[in-house]
């Protein structure tokens, strides 16, 4: 069996994201996409609530599990058993990091390659970090997300914007 993982923090899930979920899927048997468990970062959500946004936009796909973990992502793909680890590259500035990361997960665990995708033109300059941004401003993010995701967005905002305004 061809498996693969896809990881991230997906915080919040793309369509940048999706398009590439649903290339790699139909590359394998199976495509777990792992949501890293940061402590290092301050997400807009939850490890759960991202598990569950991933559940939910990629339903359709039936050979797709999604799945938390943390640690590295080449343990990820031993204990899942997984001989390739999927990568997005949006730009040339990303390649360069990525071949790195590629690299020294090679060296870590030779049982696993990586698997560049490209990501198409129109999603190019999506990211979840821009759309986030976006977000917080008013902005109009239905072009960069999933329609259940943009509204649990604008939903978080306005929970973190009442508490900021109540003073907690």
């Amino acid at each position: 069996m061809k498996r693969a993982v896809y990881p991230g923090s997906f915080d919040p899930v793309t369509l940048g994201h999706l398009d590439i979920i649903e290339r790699a899927a139909a590359l394998v048997d199976e495509l777990i996409v792992g949501v890293l468990n940061n402590n290092a970062k301050t997400p807009l959500f939850s490890v759960e609530e991202r598990v569950n946004m991933l559940r939910d936009v990629t339903a359709h796909i039936p050979n797709v599990r999604v799945e938390s973990f943390s640690g590295l992502s080449v343990e990820f793909c031993r204990k899942c058993d997984a001989s390739f680890l999927v990568r997005g590259l949006r730009a040339v500035t990303d390649f360069e990091y990525e071949l790195q990361m590629a690299q020294t997960n090679r060296s870590l665990e030779r049982g696993v390659d990586t698997l560049f995708f490209t990501t198409a033109l129109n999603y190019a300059y999506i990211s979840s970090t821009i759309v986030k941004e976006v977000a917080f401003y008013g902005g109009d993010i239905s072009r960069f997300v999933p329609p259940q995701v943009a509204e649990r967005i604008y939903d978080r905002i306005c929970q973190m914007n009442q508490k900021t305004a109540n003073g907690v």
